[in-house]
């Protein structure tokens, strides 16, 4: 008798599982939903002390939802997504292993003082405002020459040349004559002869020499005004010169110019009256010490460059124009701004970039606004905070390991609208399911398989899309089988193997509600 009740209880479990299964299939042939197992990440909501960021669904990661729920997108619960997770926006994990390998250093973000010290090239210059251009004041004849070529040095006094000037040895002789005259009115007689030597070019201390000789100077010498070199000198011995002419020009080596160019960016530091310091190669250990004269209001379009004209004291005469040099520009100090080293600065062109890392492998992306930079460190106008951690060496490898193009398109969407994920972020990857065929068309299949944990995944029913090289022959709808899938460039999945589960083993549709 027991052995009856035992027969009985293990037909009607047997009938009850097949009457199971029977209204399962039903259910999936009709398209209707069914009780599908909650997956396992979505029990973890309840998991003590995590934080849960938000909801996703895997097949869409970039759109959020604040509480859980069913996606929109799948039939399938949508997936939290905790504090700390590699899911968390911004986050890039790397090893202490890849780190040691890709050299990763870090500096501490702090406050302290920053001297705007700007260096720049020049090129030292004639002080044209020190410079003496000697003409011929009456038309003569050149008669000696004494400076023969250009930069030749002269000093200030200095016999030039020697003209013979036909109309002042008749204004000499016109004054002696009224000198040798007695009588009354002499005085003004005398002082229209002076006059006259002074219409005609001569200047005083040629006027004097002449009436301390008591006699007509055939010859009169021209003499340096200034010292200096000569820098350009126009006459040759036995030139005929007209009244106007340029002779000579002298310019002064006892103060000189530097033409520095200055980056149109840095243009904001440099100011008339700022002190420079200047030191040329040709120089070693010499500091010339000068000021800011002037900023040219011209700007190179070539090298995007201003000139700002240095005027530095030369006693010695040791710069020579032309030379090179560099100027060191001093501004004043900017207290208590916040600074990083400058290469832990990523300048992409639109915008400022630094890396933050945030302990345990974890690193994130942060743009910054960025203003002075002197001395190997740049001030952090916004984005950063006191004590937070950078990297200073190693972020541009760092970009290359863990794709930081895009965990930085994460964290500029953070705060507007989500963005869908990309083939980048699911990865190659393939990943594994079983399930039963529900339908088959030419270009997707459909399965209704269960979990698939490496995606995230919960039971659903969803089509795939089928390999270029088309299905095995051997899959027909009903087969329970074992497949792989991948995303390909759109972001939707498509197969890549799939075989039957048990080879010989088909399952006959069930027409909804014939199993009771």
């Amino acid at each position: 008798m027991k052995n009856k009740r035992i027969v009985v209880a293990a037909a009607i479990a047997a009938l009850l599982g097949t009457s199971g299964y029977g209204l399962y299939r039903a259910g999936m042939y009709r398209g209707q939903k069914m009780a599908a197992p909650v997956p396992a990440v979505v029990s973890q909501t309840a998991d003590a002390g995590k934080k849960v960021l938000y909801w996703h669904d895997p097949m869409a990661p970039g759109q959020k939802f604040d509480r859980p729920g069913k996606s929109p997108f799948m039939d399938m619960q949508l997936v939290p997504v905790y504090a700390g997770e590699a899911g968390d926006d911004g986050n890039v994990h790397i090893s202490p292993r890849v780190q040691q390998n890709l050299g990763v250093r870090t500096a501490v973000v702090m406050r302290s003082n920053l001297a705007s010290a700007v260096t720049v090239v020049g090129s030292v210059a004639y002080n044209e405002r020190a410079a003496a251009l000697v003409q011929a004041r009456s038309n003569g004849f050149l008669e000696r020459l004494y400076v023969r070529a250009p930069l030749d040095p002269v000093h200030k006094g200095q016999v030039l040349a020697e003209i013979y000037v036909p109309e002042w040895v008749a204004a000499q002789e016109e004054y002696l004559s009224v000198r040798r005259m007695q009588g009354n009115g002499m005085d003004s007689l005398l002082g229209a002869a002076r006059q006259r030597m002074r219409l005609a070019g001569m200047s005083e201390a040629q006027i004097g020499a002449m009436e301390a000789g008591g006699k007509v100077q055939t010859r009169l010498a021209i003499l340096a005004p200034i010292s200096g070199v000569v820098s350009e000198l126009a006459v040759r011995e036995g030139m005929t010169l007209m009244t106007g002419a340029p002779m000579f020009k002298i310019n002064g080596l006892d103060t000189v110019w530097v033409n520095a160019d200055v980056p149109e960016g840095l243009a904001a530091e440099v100011s008339p009256g700022n002190a420079v310091e200047a030191r040329t190669p040709a120089l070693p250990g010499t500091v010339f010490k000068g000021k800011v004269s002037t900023i040219l209001p011209n700007v190179d379009s070539a090298t995007r460059t201003l000139k700002a004209r240095i005027e530095l004291a030369n006693p010695s005469g040791r710069l020579a124009p032309g030379m090179f040099a560099t100027i060191n520009f001093s501004s004043a100090v900017r207290k208590n701004v916040l600074l990083v080293p400058s290469e832990a600065v990523i300048r992409t062109g639109t915008r400022s970039v630094v890396m933050l890392a945030q302990g345990e492998g974890k690193f994130a992306s942060a743009a910054v606004e960025t203003g002075s930079e002197s001395n190997g460190q740049t001030e952090i106008r916004s984005g950063l905070e006191v004590g937070q951690i950078v990297v200073v060496s190693g972020q541009f490898l760092i970009d290359s390991e863990a794709s930081l193009s895009a965990t930085e398109t994460r964290v500029e969407g953070a705060g507007s609208a989500p963005r869908p994920a990309t083939v980048s972020q699911a990865g190659a990857q393939t990943h594994r399911g079983e399930g039963i065929v529900e339908r088959i068309s030419k270009e997707e299949i459909t399965i209704s398989h269960g979990p698939i944990a490496s995606l995230q995944w919960g039971a659903m029913t969803m089509g795939f899309k089928v390999p270029a090289a088309g299905l095995p022959g051997h899959i027909a709808v009903g087969d329970k089988v074992v497949f792989e899938i991948r995303p390909d460039q759109d972001g939707a999945f498509e197969i890549v193997t799939i075989t039957p589960a048990v080879a010989a083993m088909k399952m006959p549709a069930v027409p909804a509600g014939a199993a009771q």
